[in-house]
């Protein structure tokens, strides 16, 4: 699965919006939605504030395991 997939299932298990991960991530709701829906490669900064976010360590977003 693709770091979009994989930040979309985690926050689904977080029962969390996208606008609310989005919020409490700091970042555009329009930013989540490209990089949920593979438009658009998250930066490594950028992954670890949704992680924390999500309170989810970083790897779980970016291994594939």
């Amino acid at each position: 699965s693709t770091v979009g997939e994989r930040i979309k299932e985690a926050r689904r298990r977080a029962v969390l919006g996208q606008a609310e991960l989005a919020e409490k991530a700091s970042i555009s709701v329009a930013g989540l939605w490209q990089i949920e829906h593979g438009q658009r490669e998250p930066r490594p900064a950028t992954i670890r504030k949704i992680a924390a976010a999500l309170g989810v360590p970083a790897s779980e977003l970016v291994s594939d395991e």
